[in-house]
């Protein structure tokens, strides 16, 4: 997916094909590839905006430690399927980001989650702390509508 990079994003879509790797010894994707899976799609629309998930900004370096994620199975993936992961960004806020995630195996829903990620200086002599998302990064990302007929996947937020 591309976009020019004065237009806001509030979602993203990518692709990932299930590897050997992922699965458990019947062929089936293991439930802790999902996070890995949510997270690899997250840094891609990180990308997508033109930062990697670790920038340089103002002399510091910024990065998106997690706060909170959790994913809902709903059918199993299996060795060599390709799957759709959609990126939805649910709530900006002054210091995170909170994206919805849907895998699909074709027409399948496979799972779906949400990640929770604050914005924070790692190179800080004090240690890693929270600061607001830089404004040059907040222009280029927008709230997106909910999944259809989903409220969203979890409650709450920060910042």
């Amino acid at each position: 997916m591309s976009t020019p990079m004065d237009q806001p994003l509030d979602r993203f879509r990518t692709t990932r094909r299930v590897e050997f790797s992922d699965t458990d010894m019947g062929g089936i994707v293991h439930f802790s590839r999902f996070f890995v899976y949510m997270e690899t799609a997250e840094h891609e629309f990180l990308r997508a905006l033109g930062i990697n998930v670790h920038f340089e900004h103002e002399g510091r370096t910024l990065g998106w430690p997690k706060r909170s994620v959790e994913c809902e199975y709903l059918a199993p993936a299996r060795l060599g399927e390709e799957l759709e992961i959609e990126v939805r960004v649910v709530r900006k806020g002054r210091t995170s980001l909170s994206n919805e995630f849907v895998i699909r195996c074709g027409e399948t829903l496979v799972a779906r989650g949400r990640l929770s990620s604050v914005c924070c200086v790692l190179d800080d002599p004090g240690g890693v702390r929270a600061v607001p998302i830089p404004a040059f990064l907040a222009d280029r990302i927008q709230e997106a509508p909910s999944f259809p007929g989903k409220e969203g996947v979890g409650e709450g937020g920060e910042g």
